[in-house]
Protein backbone atom coordinates (compact mmCIF):
# COMPACT_ATOMS: atom_id res chain seq x y z
CA UNK A 1 0.00 0.00 0.00
CA UNK A 2 1.30 3.29 -1.04
CA UNK A 3 2.27 5.94 1.76
CA UNK A 4 0.49 9.11 1.65
CA UNK A 5 2.18 11.99 1.38
CA UNK A 6 2.16 14.96 4.34
CA UNK A 7 1.02 17.71 2.94
CA UNK A 8 3.56 20.91 2.52
CA UNK A 9 3.19 23.86 4.94
CA UNK A 10 4.32 27.28 3.09
CA UNK A 11 6.09 28.65 5.27
CA UNK A 12 7.09 31.84 3.06
CA UNK A 13 2.90 32.48 3.31
CA UNK A 14 2.79 32.27 6.76
CA UNK A 15 5.48 34.86 7.39
CA UNK A 16 4.35 37.16 4.91
CA UNK A 17 1.22 36.82 6.95
CA UNK A 18 3.07 37.61 9.97
CA UNK A 19 4.77 40.73 8.94
CA UNK A 20 1.84 42.52 7.64
CA UNK A 21 0.00 41.83 10.63
CA UNK A 22 3.05 43.79 12.42
CA UNK A 23 3.18 46.30 10.06
CA UNK A 24 -0.18 46.84 10.61
CA UNK A 25 0.24 47.21 14.59
CA UNK A 26 2.62 49.80 14.25
CA UNK A 27 1.05 51.51 11.47
CA UNK A 28 -2.35 51.61 14.00
CA UNK A 29 -0.12 52.32 16.80
CA UNK A 30 1.61 55.26 14.85
CA UNK A 31 -1.96 56.65 14.19
CA UNK A 32 -3.61 56.45 17.56
CA UNK A 33 -0.18 58.84 18.89
CA UNK A 34 -0.65 60.88 16.02
CA UNK A 35 -3.82 61.46 17.41
CA UNK A 36 -3.12 61.93 20.68
CA UNK A 37 -0.66 64.40 20.70
CA UNK A 38 -2.56 66.08 17.55
CA UNK A 39 -5.40 66.10 20.70
CA UNK A 40 -3.11 67.16 23.12
CA UNK A 41 -1.70 69.75 20.46
CA UNK A 42 -5.31 71.14 20.14
CA UNK A 43 -6.24 70.77 23.69
CA UNK A 44 -3.54 72.75 24.80
CA UNK A 45 -3.74 75.05 22.15
CA UNK A 46 -7.37 75.70 23.25
CA UNK A 47 -5.97 76.29 26.84
CA UNK A 48 -3.29 79.16 26.14
CA UNK A 49 -6.05 80.73 23.93
CA UNK A 50 -8.28 80.80 26.92
CA UNK A 51 -5.81 82.06 29.39
CA UNK A 52 -4.47 84.53 27.10
CA UNK A 53 -8.29 85.86 26.65
CA UNK A 54 -9.20 86.20 29.86
CA UNK A 55 -5.93 87.59 31.60
CA UNK A 56 -6.38 90.18 28.83
CA UNK A 57 -10.02 90.64 28.76
CA UNK A 58 -11.32 94.06 30.24
CA UNK A 59 -14.04 92.44 31.66
CA UNK A 60 -11.31 91.16 34.68
CA UNK A 61 -9.70 94.61 35.21
CA UNK A 62 -9.28 95.93 38.72
CA UNK A 63 -12.46 98.49 38.74
CA UNK A 64 -12.45 98.31 42.49
CA UNK A 65 -8.44 97.92 44.35
CA UNK A 66 -9.29 97.82 48.24
CA UNK A 67 -6.15 98.67 50.49
CA UNK A 68 -6.80 97.98 53.62
CA UNK A 69 -4.68 97.92 57.16
CA UNK A 70 -2.36 101.15 56.42
CA UNK A 71 -1.19 102.90 59.59
CA UNK A 72 2.15 104.64 58.47
CA UNK A 73 2.29 103.58 54.69
CA UNK A 74 -0.33 105.36 51.86
CA UNK A 75 -2.61 103.53 49.80
CA UNK A 76 -0.50 104.63 46.64
CA UNK A 77 2.94 103.15 48.71
CA UNK A 78 1.29 99.80 49.20
CA UNK A 79 -0.17 99.64 45.93
CA UNK A 80 3.30 100.18 44.52
CA UNK A 81 4.90 97.87 46.87
CA UNK A 82 2.27 94.97 45.94
CA UNK A 83 3.20 95.73 42.15
CA UNK A 84 -1.10 96.19 41.67
CA UNK A 85 -2.91 99.03 40.13
CA UNK A 86 -6.36 100.02 39.13
CA UNK A 87 -7.15 98.37 35.89
CA UNK A 88 -4.91 95.23 36.11
CA UNK A 89 -6.41 91.92 35.67
CA UNK A 90 -7.20 90.00 38.58
CA UNK A 91 -6.84 86.78 36.45
CA UNK A 92 -3.47 87.73 35.88
CA UNK A 93 -2.06 88.82 39.15
CA UNK A 94 0.15 86.23 40.58
CA UNK A 95 -1.61 86.33 44.53
CA UNK A 96 1.91 84.22 45.89
CA UNK A 97 4.51 86.99 43.94
CA UNK A 98 2.63 89.77 45.54
CA UNK A 99 2.21 88.64 48.19
CA UNK A 100 5.63 88.19 48.65
CA UNK A 101 6.55 91.95 47.19
CA UNK A 102 4.64 93.25 50.21
CA UNK A 103 6.00 91.70 52.97
CA UNK A 104 9.46 92.84 51.24
CA UNK A 105 8.84 96.27 52.72
CA UNK A 106 10.11 96.88 55.90
CA UNK A 107 6.94 98.25 57.88
CA UNK A 108 4.84 95.18 56.85
CA UNK A 109 4.41 92.40 58.92
CA UNK A 110 1.61 90.19 57.42
CA UNK A 111 -0.01 90.90 53.60
CA UNK A 112 -3.03 88.76 52.38
CA UNK A 113 -3.92 89.31 48.73
CA UNK A 114 -7.16 87.80 47.61
CA UNK A 115 -9.30 88.50 43.95
CA UNK A 116 -12.86 89.36 44.07
CA UNK A 117 -14.20 88.24 40.77
CA UNK A 118 -15.19 89.65 38.34
CA UNK A 119 -13.41 92.50 38.85
CA UNK A 120 -12.27 93.12 42.13
CA UNK A 121 -8.74 92.87 44.35
CA UNK A 122 -8.44 93.23 47.82
CA UNK A 123 -5.39 93.69 49.35
CA UNK A 124 -5.19 93.91 53.80
CA UNK A 125 -1.96 94.50 55.50
CA UNK A 126 -0.56 94.56 59.13
CA UNK A 127 2.27 96.81 59.66
CA UNK A 128 4.58 96.60 62.07
CA UNK A 129 3.69 98.51 65.33
CA UNK A 130 7.09 100.08 66.79
CA UNK A 131 7.96 99.69 70.54
CA UNK A 132 11.31 101.40 71.13
CA UNK A 133 14.55 102.41 69.47
CA UNK A 134 17.51 100.06 70.03
CA UNK A 135 21.07 101.19 69.70
CA UNK A 136 23.74 99.28 68.73
CA UNK A 137 25.82 101.92 67.50
CA UNK A 138 23.33 102.57 65.08
CA UNK A 139 19.36 103.01 65.71
CA UNK A 140 17.23 99.40 65.22
CA UNK A 141 13.57 99.97 65.25
CA UNK A 142 11.79 97.35 67.49
CA UNK A 143 8.35 95.92 67.73
CA UNK A 144 6.28 94.75 70.21
CA UNK A 145 7.07 91.27 69.84
CA UNK A 146 10.99 91.97 70.76
CA UNK A 147 11.85 91.70 66.81
CA UNK A 148 14.34 94.35 65.20
CA UNK A 149 12.80 94.86 62.04
CA UNK A 150 14.20 97.83 60.04
CA UNK A 151 17.00 100.84 60.78
CA UNK A 152 15.93 103.56 62.03
CA UNK A 153 15.18 106.34 59.42
CA UNK A 154 14.98 110.42 59.82
CA UNK A 155 11.56 109.84 58.54
CA UNK A 156 10.43 106.99 61.59
CA UNK A 157 9.21 107.94 64.58
CA UNK A 158 11.79 109.36 66.90
CA UNK A 159 9.62 109.85 70.28
CA UNK A 160 9.92 105.86 71.03
CA UNK A 161 12.26 105.27 74.60
CA UNK A 162 15.93 104.18 73.29
CA UNK A 163 16.73 101.11 74.92
CA UNK A 164 21.11 100.86 75.05
CA UNK A 165 23.24 98.52 76.89
CA UNK A 166 21.84 95.31 74.88
CA UNK A 167 23.85 93.07 72.48
CA UNK A 168 22.18 92.07 69.37
CA UNK A 169 22.17 88.69 70.25
CA UNK A 170 19.53 89.80 73.32
CA UNK A 171 16.90 90.02 70.55
CA UNK A 172 15.06 88.39 67.05
CA UNK A 173 15.58 90.08 63.51
CA UNK A 174 12.60 89.96 61.94
CA UNK A 175 11.72 87.02 60.04
CA UNK A 176 15.37 85.37 60.95
CA UNK A 177 15.28 82.69 64.25
CA UNK A 178 17.64 83.69 67.20
CA UNK A 179 20.70 81.32 67.14
CA UNK A 180 20.81 79.62 70.67
CA UNK A 181 23.88 78.50 71.98
CA UNK A 182 24.41 74.94 72.79
CA UNK A 183 22.48 73.19 75.73
CA UNK A 184 21.19 76.63 76.00
CA UNK A 185 16.84 77.23 76.34
CA UNK A 186 14.65 79.04 74.53
CA UNK A 187 14.08 81.80 77.62
CA UNK A 188 15.60 85.11 76.69
CA UNK A 189 18.18 87.03 78.46
CA UNK A 190 17.57 88.16 81.57
CA UNK A 191 17.90 91.85 80.64
CA UNK A 192 16.02 91.47 77.21
CA UNK A 193 13.03 90.06 79.44
CA UNK A 194 13.44 93.41 81.89
CA UNK A 195 13.20 95.53 79.20
CA UNK A 196 9.83 93.91 77.62
CA UNK A 197 8.03 93.88 80.64
CA UNK A 198 9.05 97.44 81.65
CA UNK A 199 8.10 98.40 78.18
CA UNK A 200 4.75 96.05 78.32
CA UNK A 201 3.66 98.26 81.64
CA UNK A 202 4.42 101.71 80.30
CA UNK A 203 1.93 100.59 76.95
CA UNK A 204 -0.75 99.97 79.76
CA UNK A 205 -3.46 102.50 79.21
CA UNK A 206 -3.60 105.10 82.22
CA UNK A 207 0.30 103.61 83.27
CA UNK A 208 2.21 105.88 85.95
CA UNK A 209 5.27 105.94 83.41
CA UNK A 210 3.99 105.74 80.34
CA UNK A 211 6.18 104.75 76.92
CA UNK A 212 6.08 108.30 75.32
CA UNK A 213 7.42 110.24 78.57
CA UNK A 214 10.54 107.68 78.54
CA UNK A 215 13.74 108.78 76.54
CA UNK A 216 15.83 106.40 77.15
CA UNK A 217 16.33 102.70 78.83
CA UNK A 218 20.08 101.54 79.78
CA UNK A 219 20.89 98.27 80.76
CA UNK A 220 23.48 97.25 82.69
CA UNK A 221 23.61 93.28 83.12
CA UNK A 222 24.52 93.30 86.68
CA UNK A 223 22.59 96.21 88.29
CA UNK A 224 19.54 96.12 85.68
CA UNK A 225 17.48 99.11 83.91
CA UNK A 226 17.80 103.05 84.88
CA UNK A 227 15.42 104.85 83.07
CA UNK A 228 15.35 108.51 81.94
CA UNK A 229 12.14 110.08 81.89
CA UNK A 230 10.51 113.42 81.20
CA UNK A 231 11.28 116.49 79.40
CA UNK A 232 13.93 117.25 82.31
CA UNK A 233 15.73 113.70 82.25
CA UNK A 234 14.68 112.42 85.47
CA UNK A 235 16.37 109.30 86.44
CA UNK A 236 14.71 106.25 87.94
CA UNK A 237 17.17 103.40 88.99
CA UNK A 238 14.35 99.94 88.68
CA UNK A 239 17.03 97.15 88.82
CA UNK A 240 15.67 93.73 88.29
CA UNK A 241 12.38 92.29 89.40
CA UNK A 242 8.87 93.09 90.75
CA UNK A 243 8.44 96.23 88.12
CA UNK A 244 4.71 95.68 88.57
CA UNK A 245 5.04 96.89 92.54
CA UNK A 246 7.56 99.38 91.75
CA UNK A 247 5.27 101.00 89.34
CA UNK A 248 2.94 101.12 91.92
CA UNK A 249 5.27 102.46 94.32
CA UNK A 250 5.81 105.33 91.85
CA UNK A 251 2.34 105.76 91.78
CA UNK A 252 2.06 106.67 94.60
CA UNK A 253 5.79 108.68 95.26
CA UNK A 254 3.97 110.70 92.36
CA UNK A 255 0.16 111.33 93.78
CA UNK A 256 2.45 112.55 96.98
CA UNK A 257 4.01 114.74 94.62
CA UNK A 258 1.32 116.29 93.20
CA UNK A 259 -0.29 117.06 96.72
CA UNK A 260 2.44 118.71 98.09
CA UNK A 261 5.38 119.73 95.87
CA UNK A 262 5.19 119.73 91.68
CA UNK A 263 6.84 116.47 89.46
CA UNK A 264 10.15 118.76 88.82
CA UNK A 265 10.79 118.08 92.81
CA UNK A 266 13.29 115.09 92.28
CA UNK A 267 15.83 114.46 90.20
CA UNK A 268 16.52 110.71 90.75
CA UNK A 269 15.11 108.12 92.48
CA UNK A 270 16.22 104.40 93.40
CA UNK A 271 13.61 101.33 93.35
CA UNK A 272 15.95 98.53 93.41
CA UNK A 273 14.94 97.93 96.98
CA UNK A 274 11.13 98.78 97.69
CA UNK A 275 11.55 98.68 101.68
CA UNK A 276 14.46 101.38 100.64
CA UNK A 277 13.58 103.92 98.65
CA UNK A 278 16.13 106.77 97.85
CA UNK A 279 14.94 110.37 96.48
CA UNK A 280 17.39 112.62 95.60
CA UNK A 281 15.60 116.08 95.45
CA UNK A 282 16.30 118.98 92.85
CA UNK A 283 19.09 120.91 93.75
CA UNK A 284 17.67 124.65 94.35
CA UNK A 285 20.27 126.02 91.80
CA UNK A 286 18.53 123.84 89.37
CA UNK A 287 14.96 125.08 90.59
CA UNK A 288 16.05 128.85 90.45
CA UNK A 289 18.06 128.33 86.72
CA UNK A 290 15.20 127.10 85.73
Amino acid sequence: MPKRKKPRINTRKGLRDARRRKLLGRLVMGIKLTSAMAAVVIVTGFFILGHDLLTQCDYFGARQLTIEGMQRLTREQVARQGGVHPGINILSTNLTLTRKRLRAHPWIAEAEVRREIPSGLTIVIKEHTALALVDFGQKYLMNTRGEIFKAWEPSDPHNLPLVSGLSLSDLTVYGRSKPQPPNSSTKAPAPFEAVMRVLQLGGKKGSVLPNRVVKQIQVDRLVGLTLHAFDRGKTIKLGYNDYAGKYRMLSNFFSYLKHHRSISGFERIDLNNLQRVVVNPIRESQTKGS
